[in-house]
């Protein structure tokens, strides 16, 4: 029988579907769960007689597994379902719906896609309309000019004598003031009209260095490449690439920069990329046997976890970090992890609890709403920055590591741990009766 290399991913969605555990199929066709994790994510071919007894076990024809719909279609088929549960898609029956139907797959699965852009469209529209300055100017210039013309008109319309002179006065007042009015209005409108096509520009320092990282994805292999040199170079190295970007506008924003690449560098030095890359396998992304191998604190270890790409059809990695106010600093995004671009985060995160215990270890699997309800490992600590003093109160920083949960690398004990149901922000969180809600959501549930 004839086998396309991506049986193994078929395999593998099956059994999710099925709601079987990767050991238990492993235990049935008489493998071990670490070869039937090669074969899942075809780095191995799997024979006609081992397709025949998993195929039994996930009760499908072997060549539905061999030669049936692309893996990737059903997949999207999957994360559609896991968008809206109540809608009680038929899932164990998605590989007939894709065989047969090619078309109206393909055609569900772009409009989940296209769910998905619209939501996270709606998500950066919130957080701008929230915080942009500009936009606040402008409004507060609107309200500023009908609270001017209210106040002059219920002065003329009081019932009162007013002389002519001051009705005179008045009268220019409201002209004037309509006047500004119109050209407020004027200027918020081609302000939204504007903001439908053109590019986001940041709104201060912090946003410019966001995107400078997110333009290099938080990883620097000019870095890399002088971890060896000395101090000079280092310095050197990082004023060429503040130099170069187009981002980084302002001193602020460059002095940021400077301040966390020479951060990035130190760490860099300490863990080099190659050992550092080879130890992350070895220790299975472990970051308290990376630390100790290392000799370097937790919280330098899940930023470089987070930074160093993975291996090529490997696992990514977030990571955040806030300091004892609760506000976030260093915003690296997974896929699929919700992360807000300004304001406050869902406080269900266990980076906030891990604020509350500094110098514990925390470890939470968590799961966000809506799109394909996967499940997340965060890793956080809290540290404090500063040496211990009297009557002074610590200066506190938390560290999370987010990434996918991963059967290979996390086993069955998180495998089998029930999330904790968290959000990204308030308003963009469409989870019912939440206890920590801070304000009402503009998305509706599921």
């Amino acid at each position: 029988m004839p086998h396309s290399r991506l049986t193994g991913s078929r395999i593998r969605e099956r059994r999710l579907v099925l709601g079987l555990k990767q050991a238990a199929l492993a235990k049935e066709v008489g493998i071990s769960a670490a070869y039937l994790n090669l074969i899942e994510h075809n780095r191995r071919r799997v024979g006609d007689a081992l397709l025949d007894a998993i195929s039994k076990v996930l009760r499908t024809d072997p060549a539905v597994l061999a030669e049936g719909a692309e893996a990737a279609l059903l997949g999207a088929l999957s994360e559609a379902d896991k968008r809206l549960p109540q809608a009680q898609a038929e899932l164990d029956r998605s590989e007939d719906f894709a065989g047969r139907f090619p078309g109206w797959a393909s055609l569900v699965t772009a409009q989940n896609q296209r769910i998905q852009e619209l939501e996270q469209m709606v998500e950066a529209l919130s957080d701008r309309l929230t915080h942009d300055p500009e936009l606040a100017a402008s409004l507060h210039e609107v309200i500023s000019a009908v609270t001017a013309i209210r106040s002059t008109a219920a002065i003329l319309s009081g019932g009162g004598e007013v002389d002519q002179e001051w009705q005179d006065r008045f009268l220019r007042n409201m002209r004037d003031e309509g006047m500004r009015l119109s050209g407020a209005a004027q200027g918020l409108v081609e302000f939204l009209d504007a903001g439908a096509s053109a590019e986001v520009v940041p709104i201060g320092p912090a946003e410019e260095l966001a995107t400078f990282l997110e333009a290099h994805d938080h990883f620097f292999p000019v870095l890399e490449e002088v971890t060896g040199s000395d101090a000079g170079v280092h310095d050197r190295a990082i004023g060429r690439l503040i130099a170069d970007s187009d981002a980084l506008t302002s001193r602020e924003a460059q002095d940021m920069a400077r301040q966390f690449l020479s951060q990035y560098m130190s760490e860099a030095v300490a863990m080099p990329l190659q050992d550092f890359q080879t130890a992350r396998e070895t220790y299975r992304w472990g970051p308290m046997a990376l630390a100790h191998a290392f000799d370097q604190p937790l919280p330098t270890v899940l930023r470089r976890i987070a930074f160093v790409p993975p291996s090529e059809g490997g696992i990514g990695a977030g990571v955040i970090s806030c300091d004892g106010a609760g506000a976030l600093g260093l915003r690296k995004s997974v896929p699929g992890f919700t992360l807000p671009r300004f304001g406050a985060a869902c406080p269900y995160w266990p980076v906030f609890q891990a604020l509350a215990q500094p110098d514990r270890p925390m470890q939470t699997v968590v799961r966000q709403p809506g799109g394909a309800r996967r499940r997340y490992v965060c890793q956080a600590i809290c540290v404090r920055r500063d040496a211990p003093s009297f009557n002074h109160p610590p200066a506190l920083e938390a560290v999370m590591l987010i990434r996918e949960l991963d059967d290979a690398l996390d086993g069955e004990a998180l495998a089998h741990t029930p999330p904790v149901e968290v959000g990204s922000a308030c308003r963009v969180c469409p989870r019912p009766d939440c206890a920590a809600r801070r304000e009402a959501t503009i998305l509706s549930a599921g």
